[in-house]
């Protein structure tokens, strides 16, 4: 017996986070307020990749409208079901009595449940990233979720990129500091490897830091590498070097806490390969503190964005001092900022980029959707390295969390790829200071 047709009512925020929204509800029915275009048309203008996300949905319900769209419904293509707008404009007395205001949120209400009055019980569903807006669609009896799409089911089993392993033969530990330094895949079984992993190898008195390289079927040993005077203190940080260094891996991702050194170590091994890539660009997505447009904020474009890309610049200057002012290695740094060798920008800016030969850094990564994340890497060329950072668990847009944000989605997804490595940095080496307050406030 076939599934009965539900309808889905979408939240402006839906199709900001992913513009291709209305296509993954299977057979079922998608509708789109009226006040949701009003919403987005707020949007169309602008470099951000959310403006990005509007223009690209008017454009996709520029190609599907006619005049059905507001009647009938149209198609939305084989299997699926049916897109409509509804322009009207309903009154709701129970909404009037629980919420005084009239703004689009109350009247995307409103909608839903006349919806719900017409169709049935558990017919309408309201789909909003806005938790707020779910919280009270729930108090009116009208099943409201979030979007699931690019969610992983369970945060806690993210892939990590490395691995610990306890009681090993004192011999074979031993083979890793004899040439080849190496050991073929079929003398070491380890459980569940996937391609570029890395692990800790130990027994009592011994221990090995490998690597798995899938193309040449070996464990190989990690050596520490110095990446223009950041060395690493840990072995996630030597994991992270080694990745970052590789050039068959031509995406890396690094999450960790403030304080474990990710963007450092990036922006480190980038230095450190300049003379293999045409140009180091770091980019962040821009947030305003409580979602207030940069406009607020006094001076000309440059001085309104120094306050976001000042971590960058910090994360330069440690790198920087490593070397006495009077050094060429310090003298370099000022040349290839002088120069546009090494660049450092919004995240909007890439637009229109060419990112080939590019050691491309993305700093803040979970403030990404997973589309937005999709766009930038799509925009690779021949000879690019792209890496992500950020901390998964310290998202700053009100619409994602540690399931849904770009950077977890990107992790989840590309396990397993050959071009692609992760790692996860633990333990902090800011300051004892830092890390106390990281794992306690």
């Amino acid at each position: 017996m076939p599934r009965k047709k539900k309808i889905f009512v979408i939240d402006t925020n839906v199709i900001l986070y992913d513009h291709t929204a209305i296509y993954n509800f299977q057979e079922h029915d998608v509708v789109i307020p009226i006040v949701v275009l009003e919403e987005l048309d707020k949007f169309k203008k602008g470099n951000d990749l959310i403006n990005f996300e509007a223009r690209e949905f008017v454009r996709k319900l520029d190609k599907i409208a006619g005049d059905k769209l507001f009647t009938k419904g149209v198609s939305l293509g084989k299997g699926l079901g049916k897109l409509f707008i509804e322009v009207s404009n309903f009154d709701s007395k129970a909404l009037s009595d629980a919420f005084i205001d009239n703004k689009p949120d109350h009247r995307i209400l409103a909608l839903a449940a006349n919806l719900r009055d017409k169709h049935g019980e558990g017919d309408v569903i309201l789909i909003s990233k806005d938790i707020n807006l779910r919280m009270k669609a729930k108090s009116l009896g009208i099943p409201a979720e979030d979007y699931e799409t690019g969610k992983i089911a369970n945060i806690d089993e993210l892939y990590t990129g490395h691995a610990m392993f306890d009681g090993f033969d004192k011999e074979l530990i031993s083979r890793f500091y004899q040439e080849p330094f190496s050991v073929p895949v079929g003398e070491l079984e380890l459980p569940q490897i996937v391609p570029n992993q890395y692990f800790i190898l130990r027994n009592r008195s011994q221990s090995v830091l490998a690597y798995y390289n899938p193309r040449e079927g070996i464990y190989e040993r990690v050596n520490r590498i110095n990446a223009y005077g950041i060395e690493p203190r840990n072995a996630e940080q030597t994991f992270a070097l080694d990745a970052l260094n590789r050039p068959e891996i031509q995406l890396v991702t690094m999450t960790g806490k403030a304080g474990t050194g990710k963007t450092l170590l990036a922006l480190a091994a980038a230095i450190h390969q300049r003379k293999r890539y045409r140009q180091i660009y770091l980019a962040r997505p821009i947030v305003p503190l409580g979602n207030r447009d940069l406009g607020y904020l006094p001076g000309d474009v440059s001085e309104k964005l120094a306050p976001y890309m000042q971590p960058l610049y910090d994360n330069l200057a440690v790198i920087r001092h490593k070397y006495p002012s009077d050094s060429l290695e310090f003298a370099q740094i000022d040349q290839m900022i002088n120069s546009e060798k090494l660049t450092i920008s919004p995240l909007a800016y890439i637009r229109g980029r060419s990112l080939e030969k590019i050691f491309f850094i993305v700093d803040e990564a979970q403030n990404l959707t997973p589309h937005e994340v999709k766009t930038i890497i799509t925009r690779a060329g021949e000879g690019a390295k792209i890496v992500f950072t950020g901390d998964i668990y310290q998202i700053d847009t009100p619409y994602l969390d540690s399931r849904s944000n770009g950077l977890t989605y990107l992790i989840d997804r590309m396990k397993g790829q050959e071009l692609f490595g992760h790692v996860t940095l633990f333990k902090g080496e800011r300051s004892e200071l830092a890390e106390l307050a990281s794992d306690l406030l």
